[in-house]
């Protein structure tokens, strides 16, 4: 089996729709009833399984109805610091993005630019 990175977005909807419908039987529940129970229509269901393209949101509620949705956590686990990161903050999550060091120094020296730095005006 290939590499999930090296698949087609189309064939990835195929593996996600066939696993859908194998999990919806496993629980012996018909199309209709899953959407039904997801709030979604019959044909959303169908087309999802089919490998079709539908709505996140269409998708995010066929998988609370089939009680699949902690598994997004798996997919998408929660951003974790690394150790100097929860050092320096001291386990609050960061505010603001930085940039990277190269682009600070180029924006705070000037020196790049042959441009003098800027300073106060002190005679004002």
């Amino acid at each position: 089996m290939a590499s999930l990175n090296q698949r087609t977005d189309d064939s990835l909807l195929v593996e996600i729709g066939n696993r859908l419908s194998a999990v919806r039987l496993s629980r012996d529940l018909t199309q209709a009833e899953l959407a039904r129970d997801a709030g979604v229509s019959k044909r959303t269901v169908e087309r999802m399984e089919a490998g079709q393209s539908v709505q996140l949101t269409s998708f995010i509620r066929m998988l609370r109805a089939l009680e699949l949705l902690d598994g997004l956590g798996v997919l998408l686990p929660p951003p974790r610091p690394g150790p100097i990161e929860l050092l320096r903050n001291q386990g609050k999550p960061p505010q603001r993005a930085s940039r990277s060091r190269g682009s600070r120094r180029g924006a705070e020296s000037g020196a790049e630019s042959g441009a003098e730095p800027w300073t106060w005006d002190e005679d004002a």
